[in-house]
C-alpha cells in the first residue's frame, strides 16, 4: 500500500486544483472529479488501486454521515419530517422495487433478487453533488432543508435493502419472519447504539480534562466506533452514526467549549472535503477494472442497460415527487402539515431533478463480495458495478449540469417561510443587545462605574439598539477596513521579525484575533 502513497498525495493536489476550476466555471466539483478520474484511468502508469470491499463503508461512510448529522438543522429536519421521511424511506423503497422489476424484465440473467440488490445500490441520491450545485444558485430554504434531510436518512434505508438482498442472493433463501426480526433489530439496535455511545462520548468530553485538540480527536473517533459497534452486533451502522451524530450535534454547546468547536469545524471541513474528493476521483478510476469483468457482453449493451436504469431512476423520482405533493394535499385535511398551501410544480420538480447518484452507491457496489460462501463467483457482480458506474456518471452529467439552469429558469417562489436574512440579522442583534444590557443592569450595575470593558460593551449594545439601520456596512467601507486589518497583519509580522524580545506566540494571538475580526465583518 505504501507504493500508492505518492499517488494519493498527487490525487489530493489534483482534487484541490479541480475544485478551484469547478468553482471558477460554476460547475459542481463532483462532475469534474469523476471525469478527471475517468481520463486518468486511461493514462499509462496510473496505478490500479483496490480497496478491500469490506473496508469501503468503514473508511468513508462514518465520517461523511457524522459530519452531515452535525451540519443539519434539527429544527428544519423536524419541520419537514413527513416529506423527508417520504423521500428517504418510501421513495427509496419504491425506487428499488422499480429497478428490480425493470432489471428482471430487460437484463438477461438478472433475477428479481439481483434487481432489488441493484435497486438498493442506486436508489439513494448523493448529498455532496446536490450541495455543491446549490451553492451557485439561489434556492428557497425549504428545498435545501428537504434535500439535506433526505440525504441524511436515505442512505440508511437504501443500505438496509442492500443488506437484506445481499444475504438473500448469497444464501439463496429468504425467510420473511427472520428478515422482519432482523429488520427491527437493525432499526432499534442501530438507533439505540448510536444514542448510547453518543451519551458516553458526551460524558467523556465533560468529565475528562481535555483540550481542543483532544476534543477534536474524540469527535473523529466517535463515528467510527459507533459504526463498527453497531455492525458487530448486526444492526445498522448507518443509523447508529446518524442518530448519535444528531444527538451530539444538538448538545454541542453543553460539552464542547468555543475553542473545541472552532477547531473541530475547520478540521472536519478539511477531512470531509478530502474524503469526498477521493471517492469521486475513485469513481472514474474504477472504470477499467469494472469493464474488464464484462468480457462476455458488449460494452455498448452494458452501457444501454446502465442508461435504462438511469431513466427508471429519473422518471421514478419525478413521479414520486409529484405523488408526494398529492398525498400532502390530501393528508392536510386530516393532520397538520408543515405547509398547507399548494406547492405547485416548480418546487417538486427541482426536488425530483436533484437526484444525482454518487458516494454511497459506489461504496455499496464495491462492497459486493467477489465470491459466494460456496466459492462460486457472485452472480452479475461486474455488470452491477458497471451499471452503477453508468448511473452515477449519467445522472451527474445530465442532472448535475442542468439543475442550475432549471433553478434559474423556473424562478422558484420565495414561499415566505423565513424572515429575510438581513432583517433577521438586525432583529437578533437588537434583541441580544437588549437582553445583555438588561442582565448587566440587573446583576452587575455596580461594576459599570469602574470596569472600562463593561462600559465599552454597553456602549456597543446601545448602538445596536439605536442604530440597527447602520449594521449593514457599505461594501466600500468594508474594503477600507479590510485594508486596515491587512496593515495590522503586516505590522505584526514586521515587528515579530525586527523585535527579538517579543514572543512569537503573542504575535500569533493577535494575528488570530485579526482573522476572527475579518471573518466577523464579512457576515455584517
Amino acid at each position: 500500500m505504501t507504493e500508492y502513497f505518492p499517488w494519493f498525495l498527487a490525487a489530493i493536489i489534483a482534487i484541490v486544483i479541480l475544485v478551484i476550476v469547478a468553482n471558477k466555471i460554476k460547475v459542481a466539483y463532483p462532475v469534474l472529479l469523476v471525469i478527471a478520474g475517468l481520463l486518468l484511468s486511461f493514462l499509462p502508469g496510473t496505478p490500479v488501486i483496490r480497496i478491500e470491499p469490506e473496508l469501503i463503508f468503514i473508511i468513508f461512510l462514518p465520517p461523511l454521515l457524522y459530519e452531515a448529522a452535525w451540519a443539519i438543522s434539527w429544527k428544519e429536519l423536524w419541520k419537514w419530517r413527513r416529506i423527508i421521511c417520504s423521500f428517504a424511506f418510501v421513495v427509496v423503497f419504491l425506487t428499488a422495487l422499480s429497478v428490480a422489476f425493470v432489471a428482471n424484465a430487460f437484463i438477461p440473467g438478472f433475477s428479481f433478487a439481483l434487481g432489488l440488490l441493484l435497486g438498493g445500490i442506486v436508489s439513494p441520491p448523493d448529498a455532496v453533488s446536490t450541495s455543491a450545485i446549490l451553492k451557485f444558485v439561489k434556492i428557497p430554504k425549504r428545498i435545501t432543508s428537504i434535500l439535506e434531510g433526505e440525504s441524511l436518512l436515505n442512505d440508511a434505508s437504501a443500505l438496509i435493502i442492500f443488506r437484506f438482498t445481499l444475504i438473500a442472493v448469497a444464501t439463496g433463501q429468504f425467510v420473511w419472519y427472520s428478515a422482519a426480526l432482523s429488520f427491527a433489530w437493525m432499526l432499534i439496535g442501530g438507533i439505540g447504539i448510536g444514542l448510547l455511545l453518543g451519551w458516553i462520548f458526551m460524558k467523556l468530553h465533560r468529565l475528562l480534562p481535555t483540550d481542543a485538540r483532544m476534543d477534536v480527536v474524540l469527535t473523529i473517533v466517535t463515528p467510527y466506533l459507533m459504526y463498527i459497534t453497531a455492525e458487530e452486533v448486526h444492526s445498522s451502522g448507518v443509523l447508529a452514526v446518524v442518530s448519535g451524530g444528531l444527538y451530539l450535534s444538538n448538545r454541542r454547546l453543553y460539552f464542547l467549549n468555543s475553542a473545541s468547536r472552532l477547531a473541530g469545524l475547520n478540521i472536519w471541513e478539511g477531512l470531509v472535503f478530502v474524503l469526498n474528493g477521493l471517492v469521486f476521483l475513485l469513481i472514474g478510476l474504477e472504470l477499467p477494472e469494472i469493464t474488464s469483468g464484462i468480457n462476455d457482453m458488449s460494452i455498448y449493451t452494458a452501457v444501454g442497460y446502465g442508461l435504462l436504469i438511469s431513466m427508471v431512476l429519473i422518471l421514478g423520482r419525478i413521479l414520486t415527487a409529484f405523488g408526494a405533493v398529492v398525498v400532502t394535499l390530501v393528508m392536510r385535511n386530516f393532520i397538520t402539515v408543515a405547509d398547507s398551501t399548494n406547492p405547485g410544480i416548480k418546487g417538486p420538480f427541482i426536488l425530483a431533478w436533484a437526484g444525482m447518484r454518487g458516494v454511497v452507491s459506489l461504496a455499496a457496489a464495491l462492497s459486493i463480495p467477489v465470491y459466494l460462501q460456496d466459492g462460486s463467483e457472485f452472480p452479475q457482480r461486474n455488470l452491477i458495478l458497471f451499471i452503477t458506474f453508468v448511473v452515477i456518471l449519467s445522472t451527474l452529467l445530465l442532472q448535475g449540469l442542468t439543475l442550475p439552469y432549471f433553478i434559474k429558469k423556473l424562478n422558484l417562489p420565495d414561499y415566505n417561510d423565513y424572515i429575510p436574512e438581513e432583517e433577521a440579522d438586525k432583529f437578533i442583534r437588537k434583541e441580544l443587545a437588549k437582553h445583555s444590557l438588561q442582565y448587566v443592569n440587573d446583576f452587575h450595575s455596580e461594576h459599570l462605574k469602574t470596569h472600562v470593558f463593561l462600559q465599552h460593551a454597553t456602549a456597543k449594545w446601545n448602538n445596536h439598539i439605536i442604530e440597527t439601520e447602520q449594521l449593514t456596512i457599505p461594501a466600500e467601507q468594508k474594503e477600507i477596513y479590510f485594508k486596515v486589518l491587512e496593515q495590522q497583519r503586516q505590522w505584526l509580522i514586521a515587528h515579530n521579525k525586527n523585535e527579538k524580545r517579543i514572543d512569537e506566540e503573542v504575535i500569533r494571538k493577535y494575528l488570530l484575533q485579526i482573522d476572527i475580526e475579518e471573518e466577523r465583518l464579512k457576515h455584517l
